[in-house]
């Protein structure tokens, strides 16, 4: 008996936003967070950067190697202390 083939749901997803440039989840933390909070990559702001962020680690999933997830997560990290700061200048401001 075929074994069955578990269909994926991410192959389904489609997006209007922009993508970000081939090969920028292999660079360092600082330059991924950097990246995907720009207006170039992230129209909408920074938290659609963080969910593409997101995205891409879920994607991954058990296919990335322990160095390239603790850099991922780390540029989750710094994506999110940006996001802190905007929430809290706007709060002051």
């Amino acid at each position: 008996m075929k074994a069955r083939t578990r269909r994926r749901w991410v192959h389904t997803v489609t997006t209007v936003s922009t993508f970000p440039r081939a090969g920028l989840f292999t660079e360092d933390a600082a330059t991924i967070a950097r990246t995907l909070a720009s207006e170039r990559v992230s129209p909408k702001g920074i938290t659609s950067g963080l969910r593409m962020l997101l995205f891409f680690i879920n994607r991954a999933g058990r296919g990335l190697s322990a160095a390239r997830r603790a850099e991922l997560l780390k540029a989750k990290r710094l994506m999110q202390e940006m996001i802190a700061k905007r929430r809290g200048a706007r709060r002051r401001g």
